[in-house]
């Protein structure tokens, strides 16, 4: 598999299905394959203590999973800073690549799921909120290049909670959404997904996920093998 590093035209690629009605797994990052909630959490709590704010451990979770924009305006609007949206998005992000150095670690069970995947031939796409210029970096642990594309967040027209990144994400590979499993671990995360019509797994990690009809819960990436996520597309 090779890496992707944008998104400027829609591809028409066909998806191996082996006989299979799973098309396609796409796999939200921060959070979910990679432990970088915390790593945000300060940097955006530096970034806040800079403009003359305080930032919280509810302010984060209000912020789990959205991206740069709407945290920038959230971070205005906290400490009245005279910056635009993404003039503190720009802040914010040089604060966490900087946090991310030494690489993210990876949230149990990441690696092999994508391993898993790609050796089964099923493609796999990382669809996130963070920016492109970030992406990379972030998921050094498992590599960019073992996916079989990826949607950033400045990529698309709008953003999660919204279902244009997962739609992108199906379109861009060639599959039907509805033969896709969406793997996340957030509201705004799962939204986009089960909006989009992906089968959706949630895994909480930092933030509690309402009940939704069509999203399935688990504790981890543990264990997830490719008749269970089969399973969960195999309804008519």
């Amino acid at each position: 598999m090779s890496e992707l590093s944008t998104v400027s035209s829609e591809q028409n690629q066909t998806a191996p299905t082996g006989g299979r009605r799973l098309q396609a797994v796409l796999l939200d990052m921060d959070g979910t394959l990679i432990e970088s909630e915390h790593l945000w959490n300060e940097a955006e709590a530096d970034l806040v203590a800079d403009l003359g704010g305080v930032w919280t451990e509810q302010d984060h979770i209000n912020n789990v999973g959205n991206a740069a924009g709407p945290v920038g305006r959230y971070i205005i609007a906290l400490t009245g800073a005279d910056l635009t949206p993404r003039e503190v998005a720009d802040r914010l992000y040089a604060r966490f690549l900087a946090k991310l150095e030494e690489g993210a670690e990876l949230r149990p069970g990441a690696k092999e799921l994508v391993t898993m995947l790609s050796e089964a031939g099923v493609p796999v796409s990382l669809v996130t909120s963070t920016e492109r210029e970030l992406v990379a970096t972030a998921i050094g642990g498992i590599g960019l290049a073992n996916f079989d594309d990826s949607v950033a967040g400045d990529e698309v027209e709008a953003n999660k909670p919204h279902p244009d990144p997962y739609l992108r994400a199906a379109r861009r590979l060639g599959v039907d959404p509805a033969r896709c499993v969406a793997v996340e671990d957030s509201v705004v995360g799962v939204t986009s997904a089960a909006d989009a019509g992906c089968a959706t797994v949630a895994i909480p990690n930092h933030v509690e996920i309402p009940p939704r009809e069509g999203v399935v819960f688990r504790d981890s990436l543990v264990g997830i093998d490719l008749d269970w996520l089969e399973s969960l597309v195999a309804r008519d």
